[in-house]
């Protein structure tokens, strides 16, 4: 796989939209250059609604906050409850290509709509938060939180959708990996889409995106509601210390296996070897971490 833009052009900003409703933020196959994977975030208020067909797409419905219901085909789900991703587990739903659907919110929402390229069409289901497998993955300042929401053995076709919170001052999607060449199983070769939150939202965070041939060697600067495409090369996260850094990974890919494996960078494969699950031993979530780690610093008076 060959990125088919300019490097600057693979991050994208949140709309503004003040007090108002609408479309934060969009980006399709089109808009990226790829094949098969989108996303959307709306933002709307109390008793507002909006419509929308999955089209080739089979979709996840993921609160980013507030709670909504969800109308198809004569079936009703009512899906989340936390106030932002940073203030609990999420609900999703998923839904199939070819579905008609009405969202209708509850409670000021913000809602993430996950998209991948689909040819078959499979049955709606509904992700509650005791569904979500929590990792804890890495240790020290690599340690994060990883919820699976549309993992590998979910019944889609090729959506996979996580969840990943980098508490304060800690790195994430380390060692650098990528997953842009069929080799498996050494190697999934996948289109990936990140969506970061940043809690305060005034912090910010750093990634990196490079290949192995320098030919791509790219650093943002990451702020809340950015977007950035990783349509190749390997790719890590950082985000500033008193800060904590959130993002949604929407994955997908033509493989015959539904899989998320990556490659890291042999440079940097090393540091597996110095994690252990003793490192991690009573950890359960990112705040579990940071309290670890950092205790009292970086952390705002109240």
């Amino acid at each position: 796989m060959a990125i088919t833009v300019d490097a600057d052009a693979l991050l994208l900003k949140s709309h503004d939209l003040g007090g108002s409703s609408g479309t934060l933020i969009e980006v399709d196959v089109t808009r990226a250059g790829w094949e098969f994977t989108g996303l959307t975030v709306m933002k709307l208020g109390v008793g507002e609604s909006w419509s929308r067909e999955t089209g080739p797409d089979e979709v996840a419905l993921v609160p980013l906050g507030g709670r909504c219901t969800v109308v198809v085909e004569n079936q009703t789900w009512t899906i989340g409850e936390r106030e932002t991703p940073f203030a609990g587990q999420p609900w999703a739903l998923y839904l199939p290509r070819d579905s008609a659907f009405e969202v209708r919110a509850e409670s000021p929402l913000e809602l993430a709509v996950c998209a991948a390229r689909a040819e078959r069409r499979l049955a709606p289901k509904l992700v509650t938060p005791d569904d979500v497998k929590v990792e804890i993955r890495g240790a020290g300042n690599a340690a994060r939180q990883i919820n699976h929401i549309i993992e590998p053995s979910f019944a889609a076709d090729r959506l996979l959708v996580v969840e990943v919170f980098t508490p304060s001052g800690n790195w994430s999607s380390y060692p650098p990996h990528k997953h842009d060449v069929h080799d498996m199983p050494r190697e999934a070769d996948l289109e990936e889409i990140y969506y970061y939150r940043i809690d305060p939202p005034d912090g910010f965070g750093l990634q990196r995106l490079y290949t192995a041939d320098a030919q791509t060697d790219a650093a943002y600067v990451i702020h809340d509601g950015d977007l950035l495409l990783v349509p190749e090369g390997y790719h890590a996260f950082a985000v500033a210390q008193g800060y904590t850094g959130y993002y949604l990974n929407v994955l997908a890919g033509d493989e015959p296996v539904r899989t998320m494996q990556p490659s890291d960078d042999p440079d940097f494969a090393w540091v597996r070897e110095t994690w252990g699950d003793d490192l991690n031993e009573g950890l359960s979530s990112w705040r579990d971490i940071a309290e670890r780690l950092n205790g009292r610093a970086g952390r705002r008076p109240h």
